[in-house]
Formats: structure tokens, C-alpha cells, sequence
């Protein structure tokens, strides 16, 4: 599914770098509702990592996404978020690469899984602080 064919709420510009959609997802003309989705992945690069940290997760949980996950290859860690808020979410679970397979539970009763094993590190890039 193309990131940028997800509609949210007052922001015609969101495009997650994944976002899983319910099966039968609601089309409201080329896009699909925010509504659809129960997991919304973002690969952090350094240029946007606060962005993906902690502004993404304060506009996900206030949309509702069941689940975001942040995939952080300078950190060599994924992390879950669950129980969307309000203001973000209320749970945050972090796995360390190379601890296997990691399924995670939609909430429409699929399973994701995300292969640690197989996830590309990145170095820092010389001179950035």
C-alpha cells in the first residue's frame, strides 16, 4: 500500500514509510481512512529522527494507530507503541536487533513480524552530532 494513499485528519501530507491496512479498508475516493490502519512503521534516518520519535508518536496515538513502530538502524533497536492516547501512547516496548523474529498482534487479529536478524545497521554519519 502507498503511504501517501492514507488520509488523516487535517494533514494531506502525512506518508508513513509502511502502514498496514485492515483487510476491507473503507476507501474514501483514492485514499484510505486512518481508521484502516493498525500499524504505521517508520525507519528513522538522523534528518528526521525527532520527528519520528516523538512527533510522529504524539500524531499517531491522537489518531488512534493501534500500533507504531519505529525502526532505529544508528540505534540497532525497534520500538513498539501500543495503547494509543490522546497526547501519544501509554506503552513503549524496545527490542534489540538480533533477538530473532517479533510478532506483533494487530488489533483485527493478523500478526506482523519483523525479522531483527534482518534489519541493516547504519553508522552515524561523520560529523553529525
Amino acid at each position: 500500500m502507498s503511504a501517501s494513499g492514507t488520509r488523516f485528519p487535517a494533514d494531506e501530507n502525512s506518508a508513513p514509510d509502511l502502514a498496514i491496512l485492515r483487510e476491507a479498508p473503507q476507501r474514501a475516493g483514492k485514499r484510505n481512512s486512518f481508521e484502516d490502519v493498525p500499524l504505521i512503521a517508520e525507519v528513522v534516518p538522523v534528518s528526521t529522527a525527532r520527528k519520528d520519535y516523538d512527533d510522529c508518536t504524539a500524531e499517531y496515538g491522537r489518531y488512534g494507530i493501534p500500533v507504531y513502530l519505529v525502526v532505529d538502524p544508528y540505534a540497532a533497536e525497534a520500538v513498539v507503541h501500543t495503547q494509543p492516547t490522546g497526547t501519544g501512547y501509554t506503552a513503549a516496548h524496545t527490542y534489540k536487533y538480533g533477538a530473532g523474529k517479533l510478532p506483533i498482534e494487530l488489533a483485527d487479529g493478523r500478526a506482523f513480524t519483523l525479522g531483527l536478524d534482518e534489519l541493516p545497521r547504519s553508522e552515524p554519519e561523520s560529523g553529525a552530532r
